[in-house]
């Protein structure tokens, strides 16, 4: 069987450096970057998703696997299709992690009600004439699991691949929304003010980008900053980001950035703040550093305090650090599927777990309220038109009020206000870029919502 090594060619001289970066800080970056319409989903020339199952091929089986099947952190291709399929669910045996606890409570139980007309129902890709069923959109988009809930109760439940009930999955960019939304917690129960330039919460970042940027700018991604994410260039900057925040040993020499706080001192300026949207992993970590200079908790501590266990979770999650111990807050989260599924119903119950309060119903209004589509629209998301973006989440505007978290490789957390509806998947697609699996993706979600809501 024939396999590509990988879904991109990266700089060889970089791969070793920065293999921590190539499966969360590239990653994260390529989560929706601007593209037309691709063709369907499995048309490119990769290994189908059965083909590619991590169980099928082997990896990491045996004690010890055999070299041929053996996953290494320090290897160049950890995160390469196909290897990411085994990966994305296996991080914290590779690479240094902290914990979200989810608490000493039991977890909170789940209503089910598998309604199995969901398989049946059928949607028209974007770009496509032929009609597909959902069924059928799981191993297209590379499936790894998927929830879906309707008015709270699980309706629909599957797993492939490297995951199970009981597994843990990269959430990928999913992370920077969780990130946002304790940022709008705080702005809204008045801990955190929105229009405090960063520098006056965050000294050390006085001589950057950052410093005149105001905390909603970065919050929104409308800021001015001198960074590439051009991953064809062996000199871009997402490069140096990558050097810093890997907690692998630094060549002989190395001089640069140590660490995620380090290397945000070191961007510089490009454009106006507040003019244009701009997706730019390093926002989300600018935003989980002023969260833990105002809340006194890092990203990991207090999603644990506030949320992760209020929510009833099942298992606890844990972030990617880097060599300080830094929780990588732009994408290096990783939970249980159910769980991620449960942040989904907090949202759409604004805030609320059976009747309890535990996050500003006014943090989640201004969420879903999104940002400035004219800023958002300079980006040129051609799949994405007349959405925006808020609070790290991504608003459609729709009819219903849909918004999501998105990451790279087809992590997706949907919330549906109007339909009362909430999916959460995680994937493994070979392809990072979003708009890879959004023609099948977004019209697969609004048809289940959509069916779901006439079973009422």
């Amino acid at each position: 069987m024939a396999t590509p090594v990988a879904a991109f060619a990266y700089p060889a001289r970089r791969l070793v450096a920065s293999c921590h970066l190539l499966g969360l800080v590239l990653a994260s970056a390529c989560v929706a970057a601007p593209a037309a319409a691709p063709a369907p989903p499995g048309a490119a020339a990769f290994a189908s998703a059965e083909q590619s199952d991590p169980r099928r091929l082997g990896w990491m089986t045996g004690f010890p696997p055999p070299e041929d099947k053996t996953i290494r952190f320090s290897d160049a291709d950890y995160f390469a299709f196909p290897k990411l399929r085994w990966t994305v669910c296996h991080f914290r045996q590779l690479m240094p992690t902290v914990g979200v606890a989810r608490g000493p409570g039991g977890a909170s139980p789940m209503k089910r009600r598998i309604d199995p007309s969901i398989d049946a129902v059928t949607f028209t890709p974007l770009g496509a004439d032929t009609a597909m069923t959902w069924a059928d959109s799981l191993p297209a988009n590379y499936t790894d699991g998927i929830v879906v809930l309707h008015e709270g109760v699980l309706v629909y439940e599957r797993y492939f691949g490297c995951l199970d009930a009981a597994g843990q999955h990269a959430a990928m960019s999913v992370t920077k929304s969780l990130t946002g939304l304790l940022g709008e917690m705080l702005v809204a129960e008045g801990t955190l003010d929105e229009s405090a330039k960063v520098a006056s919460i965050v000294p050390e970042l006085a001589g950057s980008a950052f410093a005149d940027a105001t905390v909603r700018q970065v919050l929104e991604m409308t800021t001015g900053l001198r960074y590439s994410e051009d991953y064809a260039d062996p000199d871009a900057d997402v490069w140096t980001y990558a050097a810093a925040g890997s907690p692998l040993p630094r060549p002989a020499g190395y001089t640069g950035p140590r660490g995620y706080f380090d290397y945000l001192k070191t961007v510089r300026k490009q454009g106006r703040h507040g003019e244009a949207f701009g997706y730019k992993t390093i926002n989300t970590d600018a935003l989980g550093w002023i969260i833990a200079r105002v809340s006194g908790r890092s990203v990991a501590d207090l999603l644990s305090e506030r949320i992760w266990s209020r929510i009833g979770a099942e298992q606890d999650g844990y972030y990617t650090v880097d060599s300080t111990g830094t929780p990588y807050a732009g994408g290096g989260f990783s939970a249980g599927l159910r769980d991620l599924a449960r942040i989904g119903q907090l949202m759409l119950d604004e805030g609320t777990v059976d009747g309890r309060r535990w996050v500003p119903a006014a943090a989640i209004r201004r969420i879903r309220a999104g940002g400035d589509r004219a800023a958002f629209a300079k980006a040129g998301y051609a799949l994405l038109a007349g959405w925006s973006y808020r609070g790290m989440w991504w608003i459609s505007h729709d009819a219903h009020g849909a918004y999501m978290a998105r990451g790279v490789h087809g992590q997706a957390l949907y919330v549906d206000p109007a339909a009362r509806v909430v999916i959460a998947r995680f994937s493994s697609h070979p392809v990072a870029a979003n708009s890879a699996n959004d023609p099948t993706t977004l019209p697969a979600f609004d048809a289940v919502a959509r069916h779901l809501m006439r079973t009422r």
